[in-house]
C-alpha cells in the first residue's frame, strides 16, 4: 500500500519555493487543489510537482499566474490529445497491418 505524504502550507510553500500570497493564487486558479481538513490546507507530492512546473514556467515565461494556468491547461490537454492519438494510431494499425 502507497502511503501518502502531505505537507502543510508552510512545509509546501519551502518545498516549491512559493510564497504564501502565490499559493492561495494557484489554488484559486485551479492549477492544484489542496487536501482540505477542518482547520488547515494539506498539499500532496503531486502537487509539489505540480507547482514546481509551475513556477518554473512563471519565471521562464515571465507572465502573470492566471497565464500559467492557462498554459498549463492548454499543455495538460496537449498530453491528453497525444495519448488518445497514440492509442487510435495502434488500433488503425490493427486493422492496416491485417
Amino acid at each position: 500500500m502507497e502511503q501518502l505524504t502531505t505537507l502543510t502550507v508552510i512545509d509546501f510553500c519551502i518545498h516549491t519555493g512559493i510564497a504564501e500570497d502565490e499559493l492561495q493564487e494557484i489554488v484559486g486558479l485551479g492549477i492544484i487543489q489542496p487536501i482540505e481538513t477542518t482547520h488547515e490546507w494539506l498539499f500532496d507530492d503531486q502537487a509539489v510537482i505540480i507547482v514546481r512546473r509551475a513556477v518554473r514556467l512563471y519565471h521562464e515565461l515571465e507572465i502573470d499566474w492566471p497565464g500559467i494556468a492557462m498554459a498549463m491547461s492548454l499543455m495538460d490537454q496537449n498530453d491528453r490529445l497525444r495519448r488518445e492519438n497514440e492509442m487510435l494510431r495502434l488500433q488503425l494499425k490493427r486493422f492496416i497491418d491485417e
